[in-house]
Parts: C-alpha cells; structure tokens; sequence
C-alpha cells in the first residue's frame, strides 16, 4: 500500500533538494574557487564567513524540506491523496501502463451525517472509512496502490489490470459495509468499477464510475458501451445533422379520449446507431449544447407532428426554459406554428429559488398557450416544491408508481397529491401502465391523465 504521508515526505525531499541543490553548489563551487586561487592571502574572517554561508545554505534546504513551499499531495482529514496528485498520478500510470482499474467507494450518507452528528463527526467517519479501506485492501494482499479523496464522501483507488480481477473483491467490501457503524454512526457505502478498456483518458474514466454508481442505485436500466470519444462525435454529428428519431405515445383523460400525445426523441449516429437519451444528455449537457439541442426538437417536433390531437409533451432541460435565447426562437417557432400546441415537461433535481423570475417565464409562455408540466412528483422533492409554487398546468407522478402494487401501497400519497394539484387546478398524470389491474386503480383514483402500453404503444415515427 502506498502510504500518502511517505509519498508526501519523499515529495517534499525531492522538491527541496531539486530548488535547494543548486544554490547549494553554487555556494561551494564559489568558496573552492575563492580558497584555489587566493588560498595564500585569505584572512581568518574568510573561513568563518564560509562555515556560516554552508550552514544557512544548508538550514536553507531543510527549511524548503517542511516549510518553503506550499506543494500538498495528501488531504488534511483522511491523509489519503488529494484530488489534484492521485489525478497526476493516474495520468502517469495509465500512460506507462496498459491495464489500469480504477476503484470509487463513496459515503452516501456524508451530508446526512455532517447535519445531524457535525462536521467535526463527519470528517472522523471519512478518516475511519480511508483506513478501513486500505486495511481491507491490504488483507486481501494489494499493496502500493494509489488511493486519493476526490470530494465530500468520494474515494478513488488505482489498480493494476483489468476490473474482471477486482469485480468480486469490490462485491465482498460492499456485503462487510452493509452493517458499517463508527461511534453508532451508521454509515452507507456503494461504489463503481471501470478500466481502461473503456477509455484511455482519465476524466472519462473518472465520469464513467460516477455515472455507473447511478446506475447501480437508480436504475437496471443496461445500454451499449460507446467509447466516449465516439459518443461525442456520434452525438455532435446527429445534432448537426438534424438527425433525430421522433417517436409519440397517446395520453388518454379518464373518459378514455386521446388529449396529447408525449414525444420522445433519440438520436440516429452514423451507421443508423441508435443514441438513447440516457445516454446522449450527458454529452449533450457535458458539451453546453442543451439550449441548441432544445430548440432543434421543438422545431422539428413543431414540423413534422401532425396528429388530429395537436398537443405534444416535450421533455425540456429547464435551464434551457430559463435561457433569454430558448424563450426568444421559442416564441418565434409558436408564431410561426400558432396550431401546434406544446406542453414542456420539466425534470429538475435542484430547486430553482427564484421564483418569481421562474413564474413570470412560465406566464409568458402560456399566453403563447404552453402547457407546463412537472415530473417525478412523489420522488423528487423539487417536484413538490414546484406543485406548491409555480403557476403549472400537470403534474406527473414518478414511475415508481406505475404499477397496482405500488400504487396501491402508496394510495395515501398519491391521494394526497391529487388533492392539493386539483385544488390549485393542476391536472395529475401518471405513466407506463402496462396492465388492466394499474389502469383500472389510476382511475379510481381519479388521476387525470394515464400513458402506457396497455393503453397504446409508442408509434415508431412522428409524422
């Protein structure tokens, strides 16, 4: 095991002697010069100024040793390495090396714990879980290995060879911190794997462990592996191209009669490789090209989806909605197509505090006759914030309801929402229903709108 505070002491040795070494030689190569060719006329002050110049040269190295530079290679709190070292130490390693694993363990509970036990608590727990993992590591016989604290709970560990050595490894550390507990701190561990069969360049390969740990948490949802920089240029090709796959689902009200349809889109790559969103918002919001990305489907969507039910649900990143040039084309596009109709479905994790700037958007878009929806409500907390705030049209209800079982078990909830959207005239939704038993259940309970393959399947083109 690599020891981040050896590391560093060696560092600040190197360091030193490369800055302090050449004054050094300097000093002496003047003083024998000096001594070769005056030796027969130098007075006695000559010898005793020397001594004192070799030893302040020389506290002059030590002192660059502990003091003279502010170079820091470990973290404070848990004296693994800091972001900035373990990433050049990475570079190194995947450039010189051909198999490389890199290794996240995270705290998930961080913030929690800073909250309710302290920050002085949280930083015991982030030192403890750094020593727990390199002593679980050293008993499984890996030594001399990188470990460095990137952010908050996050740990990153460098390996040697491809991640089919470590996979099992990885499983058995999550089962020994399934009942983790420092000082009755109950603390959650998950993590992710990946190597450099996946990419050669660090900062993928950092991106791709964070968005695998979400997938592992979130969803079971499994895609095709595109290398990344193929993906970016599959994606920025398709963009430029306009070369999108517009798919629509009918939404039917609870007297059973279609009222809009949702669009969903996705992106045709080259060779007719289809681009799923999951896959192409991260490159879209990684590159900036979201607001651009926006207007080309609502524009194309404006053109080409021509239904008898002239209302389309559009999802929309809402950073784009608050953007001056998306509202601007976006009401140039409404006036040049005045009967399409189009909802914005909105999905935000993070609340936007500036509310009234946000309902002075949404009011003027819907003089223009947009719809606005909200999505994930009973999931998201952002979503309950934005029910309770925002001047909206519909709220939709996360998919984690959209079965009898958990719809049934969380009657109460769903009811309870109900409630508070129809008292302030919003329209509730509910999607993928994919059975009678859910269909029959949503409208008992008198949700509004219902979305789903039992009710009708999404129609391959949009036109």
């Amino acid at each position: 095991m690599i020891l981040p505070q050896t590391k560093e002491r060696e560092y600040r040795f190197k360091l030193a002697l490369r800055m302090g070494l050449p004054i050094f030689a300097l000093i002496l190569a003047l003083i024998f010069h000096t001594l070769i060719t005056n030796y027969t006329t130098l007075q006695t002050s000559f010898y005793i100024e020397a001594i004192l110049l070799l030893v302040v040269s020389i506290y002059f190295i030590f002192f660059l040793i502990y003091r003279g530079f502010d170079v820091k290679i470990t973290d404070s709190v848990t004296k693994t390495f800091t972001r900035e070292y373990l990433y050049q130490y990475l570079q190194k390693e995947i450039k010189h090396k051909k198999d490389c694993t890199l290794i996240l363990i995270s705290i998930d509970n961080l913030n929690d714990i800073n909250t309710l036990y302290g920050i002085k608590n949280g930083d015991k727990v982030l030192k403890y879980v750094a020593d727990w993992i390199m002593e679980y590591l050293k008993k499984e016989g890996i030594e001399n290995i990188p470990i460095g604290h990137i952010k908050g709970g996050d740990f990153i560990i460098g390996l040697e060879g491809f991640k089919d050595k470590y996979s099992t490894l990885l499983e058995l550390l999550y089962l020994k911190s399934n009942n983790l507990n420092i000082d009755d701190i109950e603390v959650k561990i998950s993590g992710a794997i990946t190597d450099t069969s996946y990419s050669k360049d660090l900062n993928y390969l950092i991106e791709n462990l964070f968005e695998l740990q979400n997938k592992n948490k979130n969803t079971k949802y499994e895609e095709e592996i595109i290398n990344p920089n193929e993906l970016e240029l599959l994606v920025i090709d398709a963009i430029e191209n306009k070369n999108l796959l517009i798919m629509s689902q009918e939404v039917y009200n609870n007297a059973n009669d279609v009222v809009f349809r949702e669009c969903y889109v996705k992106l045709k790559g080259k060779n007719n490789k289809i681009i799923h969103p999951k896959t192409y918002l991260k490159v879209i919001n990684k590159l900036g090209l979201g607001v651009s990305f926006d207007l080309m489907v609502l524009e194309e969507i404006l053109k080409n989806c021509i239904y008898k039910e002239n209302i389309y649900a559009v999802n929309i990143l809402p950073t784009s909605l608050r953007n001056d040039k998306f509202l601007a084309k976006t009401k140039e596009l409404l006036k040049e197509y005045p009967h399409t109709q189009v909802m914005f479905v909105l999905n935000e994790m993070q609340y936007y505090s500036y509310i009234s700037r946000y309902n002075s958007i949404i009011k003027s878009l819907k003089n223009l006759g947009v719809l606005i929806a909200i999505d994930r409500l009973g999931a998201i907390h952002t979503s309950f914030l934005y029910l309770r705030e925002l001047d909206i049209d519909v709220v939709r209800f996360d998919t984690y309801y959209s079965n009898s079982e958990k719809l049934s078990q969380n009657r109460s909830i769903i009811d309870g929402f109900n409630v508070m959207a129809h008292e302030k005239g919003v329209k509730t939704w509910i999607k993928n229903i994919e059975d009678e038993a859910t269909y029959i259940l949503a409208k008992e309970m008198n949700i509004d709108y219902m979305e789903g393959k039992y009710l009708s399947e999404i129609q391959n083109n949009a036109n």
